[in-house]
């Protein structure tokens, strides 16, 4: 059920508990309809128990899939597809965090920086707003240090930590290009001596660094006792470890499971991926569905067979030549002839009905991302933060939107 009361305000103290609750609640409840990829299934386990909505998806086509994807509360669906979409905006509903006026960027400061990238820099830097203004500022995971040279004003210390040498090198170029003092330092955020470059009386920030990297910053940042930190968290699948592992008590007291698998469905929502990317994504994933018939033949066996990545130099195969080194590849049994024209059909007619049924698992990607980035937001009250989550930029610009802002008394 939603949380009562559940708007688009910026959540904060014992909202944040509130909206946890609630979704933990809807996530647990319908995992039946969410968890099965239909990628990997020919036919999901609620079809039988929905069958007008499963026949309605299945019906549609390719381009149809495409244009509801990145906004399948919208799609008119028969039922529980409404109900459950009214319910998902609901508890997904948070408010943007109050933008202030930025002073203006040194000359040439967004120079090397891709448009799209600058454009979250700016909007991630004017939700910056802390009781005391900030003394030293981290960059974590700052690649070349864009972020952390677009936030260092008068009278401000800037240090930089990056694991990639050549973006350190980069970085110390442009700061001093730009007349800027900031520290690029070479660091493995993940390794133990990474906890003793966080001081109090730093104010770290990091917009998308993934998985473990954000998570470590949260762990040590408060454990240095830094009074601020704000993070955008992103990609919650690039984690070291089989499953997920909640990181506040309340999480602790879930009965949610989350796989790798799981932890990606976030992560399923893009919105720059260009023409010939997507479509180069689209004949992988139907030569992978035509694949996938042929091998359930070979092996007699009704389940789906993990592949490799593949380089995209296989896609310049013919469809035989693919099936037959990837079949090579799984140590399957020599193909027999084949209607090569007809199982290669099959894979794109597969590929249509797989991202209409994807849309049902959509409805529940915004309330499952809101759910691990509340755990990282009451992991941060436990440890004695006033947090503020909020939106800082819409959609269109990035689907990782969201924003923590913690800052202790």
């Amino acid at each position: 059920m939603p949380a009562k009361g559940a708007d688009s305000h910026v959540l904060t103290g014992e909202a944040l508990l509130a909206r946890f609750t609630a979704l933990d609640a809807f996530l647990i409840e319908h995992q039946a309809l969410w968890k099965p990829r239909p990628f990997t299934y020919l036919h999901l386990p609620w079809e039988a128990s929905y069958p007008e909505l499963a026949l309605w998806l299945r019906g549609r086509s390719l381009e149809d899939a495409e244009s509801s994807h990145n906004q399948p509360c919208l799609l008119d669906a028969p039922q529980p597809f409404a109900s459950l979409a009214a319910i998902s905006l609901e508890l997904s509903a948070v408010g943007e965090l109050p933008a202030h006026a930025l002073e203006a960027a040194g000359h040439r400061l967004n120079v090397d920086v891709p448009g799209r990238k600058w454009q979250q820099i700016e909007a991630f830097a004017s939700r910056l707003s802390f009781a005391s203004p900030p003394k030293h500022w981290l960059d974590w995971c700052s690649g070349k240090g864009h972020l952390g040279r677009r936030l260092l004003q008068t009278g401000q210390q800037l240090t930089c930590l990056e694991y990639d040498p050549a973006l350190v090198s980069s970085g110390e170029a442009l700061s001093q290009r730009h007349h800027l003092h900031a520290l690029h330092v070479e660091q493995d955020v993940l390794a133990p001596d990474a906890a003793s470059l966080l001081k109090a009386d730093h104010t770290p920030v990091a917009l998308h660094a993934c998985g473990d990297l954000h998570v470590r910053l949260i762990q040590l940042a408060s454990a240095a006792g830094c009074k601020q930190l704000a993070i955008a968290p992103c990609c919650y699948n690039r984690i070291n470890l089989a499953a997920y592992q909640t990181l506040s008590s309340a999480g602790s007291r879930s009965d949610l499971h989350l796989s790798l698998d799981d932890l990606s469905l976030p992560m399923s929502e893009t919105v720059t991926a260009g023409a010939r990317v997507r479509r180069q994504r689209d004949t992988s994933m139907a030569r992978r569905l035509g694949f996938d018939l042929l091998q359930r033949q070979m092996r007699g066996v009704e389940e789906y067979l993990p592949t490799p990545s593949l380089p995209s130099a296989w896609l310049d195969k013919s469809f035989a030549e693919y099936c037959n080194h990837l079949a090579a590849l799984k140590e399957l049994s020599t193909i027999g002839p084949q209607d090569w024209s007809a199982l290669e059909a099959a894979g794109w007619q597969r590929l249509a009905e797989v991202r209409n049924l994807e849309l049902l698992r959509g409805l529940f990607r915004r309330p499952l991302e809101l759910w691990l980035v509340l755990d990282r937001a009451l992991f941060l009250s436990d440890q004695g933060y006033t947090v503020r989550l909020g939106t800082f930029c819409e959609t269109p610009l990035t689907p990782r939107n969201f924003l923590l802002l913690a800052e202790r008394p």
